[in-house]
């Protein structure tokens, strides 16, 4: 390690530190801050607070780490099995202490085993993990889950909150450099088949300095964060960037979030937080569900930077939260519109602190055809379209719009495939050498430039901004003219106010003619005096309920994006496919259609 005075900027005054590992970081805060609270946890969302210090954390860290190199050399890989909790963050920088590969996962749900068990059987089969780490309660509540499984039986389960750390005899693995593989960060994308993303020390320090950077965190930091620690946003923004930066961090589980959205801004409010950060839902989820009477007990006017990434952001939803929450003190300008990647390690461009995102109003039509026609806000509504900047790179950061089959780079006003070379590019997939090389090492065909990173996603450059206009893979094609899904999906949700929002997938299916438009929908539970039912399963809409909501969605595509409908889905509450972070699968909705094995509405 070498210190250095002010070497990230917008941190603070504090001698900063040019670590080598993250095993460098905790270690020089537990030894410079040892009685700084690190975190604290907020277990029903609410009240009932506990905290962790970096002493705590660093000694949690090390003993298991002695137990594990009692056992397994650096290299191993580690399952992590933990319900949200301070636990798994012990768990995950202990297996760092011990050069063993961490491979977080979300737990199985007891109540959902079909939907959640086979992507830990996944995982599990592509990882090949030679221990199982979690916590004593949730091993008793699904250890007779996995002991019906041969896959999980030969694995060993170690339950890390009843290791004994007296005495715990951790030695330094001095083999853990900025090379060192940290962990693997699964990821599904639009398929149901899991990648294991492989993340170094390296890619995750420079990574939380570009963090630090864009959102000018500093030791004065407050942040309230609800998301998975499962997942890379969670994990490296929730866990590893208070750490990095020095600042406190409020957690809380994020059933409690979805649950009751008013648990995460009546925590911003109470803690007077200056950073929070969730998907696009999340936002839109609170705009929805918080009632008119408690906006009075809500003081937003100390949040300075809202993060909307994960998913697509959408101007309406930043436009609707920002007028919700205004009397609260909520400022449009806190948000900060981002646009990341697992295969990049999380944050790849960044809004800018400045009175208010960046928005771009183009032709509808001419953006289904990959070019870009501006229109003054003006003209009719139902022919434009207002994306949202992602913002800018920066921290040796470098992207490219590329055409993406001749890896030409676009002109400006073409829309193309995003490409990003930087230090935070991942190694690879695990096990999975061509994939590697198919995604990891493209290079230009005009100058030979490369090796960058291919996203899938797509997008423009406009004045060094990039707007993302949607996955290249997801793209419909019906009658020669492209459509984005996530268009089509937001006039379905918005047809009717029985259908649930963020829980649509449009894609289109070859019947032996043409291609055919197919769109499947979750439905909300049926609402009694206004609010939702809590069981599981709603009750059994009608017949006529049911076609009111199919003729809802088929009139407002027609009108909307002139497309006739082919086949509508109802899905039950809570069953469409989704990633870890929340996005829909649309390959695999569309793959459960062509089974018929979609958990459709009874009616």
């Amino acid at each position: 390690m070498n210190t250095r005075v002010g070497s990230i900027s917008n941190i603070s005054t504090e001698t900063i530190v040019e670590f080598a590992s993250l095993v460098d970081l905790l270690r020089w805060r537990a030894s410079k801050q040892p009685d700084r609270v690190a975190f604290i946890y907020l277990a029903n969302g609410e009240g009932d607070e506990s905290q962790i210090t970096y002493r705590e954390l660093d000694h949690g860290a090390r003993v298991i780490a002695a137990t594990l190199q009692a056992s397994y050399p650096p290299g191993t890989r580690a399952l992590l099995l933990y319900p949200p909790g301070f636990e798994f963050i012990k768990a995950f920088f202990g297996c760092l202490y011990a050069g063993i590969i961490a491979v977080p996962v979300n737990p199985p749900h007891p109540a959902r085993l079909s939907r959640t068990l086979p992507k830990v059987q996944a995982i599990t089969l592509d990882a090949d993990p030679a221990v199982v780490l979690t916590d004593a309660k949730l091993l008793q509540r699904t250890e007779s889950i996995f002991q019906e499984f041969p896959l999980f039986r030969t694995k060993r389960w170690l339950a890390t909150d009843e290791i004994s750390d007296e005495p715990f005899g951790h030695k330094r693995v001095e083999s853990v450099r900025k090379d060192t593989l940290a962990f693997l960060q699964y990821t599904s994308g639009s398929t149901s088949t899991p990648k294991g993303v492989m993340v170094s020390h390296g890619n995750l320090l420079h990574n939380s300095a570009y963090l630090a950077n864009a959102l000018h965190h500093t030791t004065e930091t407050i942040m309230v964060s609800w998301l998975p620690t499962f997942h890379d946003m969670g994990l490296i923004w929730g866990v590893l960037q208070p750490i990095y930066s020095g600042f406190r961090c409020y957690l809380m589980p994020p059933a409690s979030f979805i649950q009751r959205p008013f648990r995460w801004l009546e925590a911003m409010s109470r803690y007077q937080a200056t950073h929070g950060l969730g998907p696009n839902f999340g936002y839109e989820l609170c705009v929805r569900k918080i009632r008119p009477e408690q906006l009075a007990l809500l003081d937003l006017s100390n949040w300075r930077v809202a993060v909307n990434g994960a998913e697509p952001v959408r101007d309406q939803t930043l436009s609707s939260f920002s007028r919700t929450f205004a009397p609260c003190g909520f400022r449009k300008s806190a948000f900060f519109p981002a646009y990341g990647l697992a295969e990049g390690t999380l944050l790849a461009t960044g809004g800018r602190i400045t009175p208010s995102y960046v928005t771009c109003k183009v032709d509808a039509a001419a953006l289904a055809q990959h070019r870009i026609v501006e229109v003054n806000d003006g003209q009719d509504d139902q022919a434009s379209q207002t994306l949202v900047s992602s913002g800018r790179t920066s921290h040796q950061v470098e992207l490219v719009v590329v055409d993406p089959e001749t890896f030409v780079p676009c002109a400006p006003g073409v829309v193309g495939e995003i490409w990003l070379r930087s230090p935070s590019n991942a190694r690879g997939y695990w096990n999975r050498s061509e994939e590697t090389k198919q995604t990891f090492e493209a290079y230009l065909s005009t100058t030979g430039a490369g090796p960058y990173l291919r996203t899938g996603d797509l997008g423009f450059l406009k004045d060094g901004e990039i707007f993302v206009t949607g996955r290249r893979k997801d793209l419909i094609i019906i009658g020669g003219s492209n459509y984005y899904p996530q268009d089509i999906e937001l006039t379905a949700e918005q047809s009717h106010e029985d259908l649930r929002r963020g829980a649509c997938a449009a894609f289109s299916i070859d019947d032996g003619i043409a291609e055919r438009l197919v769109i499947t929908i979750e439905v909300e539970r049926l609402r009694r005096e206004g609010r939702d039912e809590t069981r599981s399963d709603p009750q059994p809409a009608t017949t006529t309920r049911a076609q009111e909501m199919v003729t809802a969605i088929r009139r407002a595509v027609a009108e909307e994006h002139e497309l006739q409908v082919h086949k509508v889905v109802l899905l039950k509450t809570g069953t469409i496919s989704k990633t870890s972070s929340g996005k829909i699968q649309r390959h695999l909705c569309k793959q459960k259609f062509l089974a018929s094995s979609l958990d459709q509405w009874d009616e």
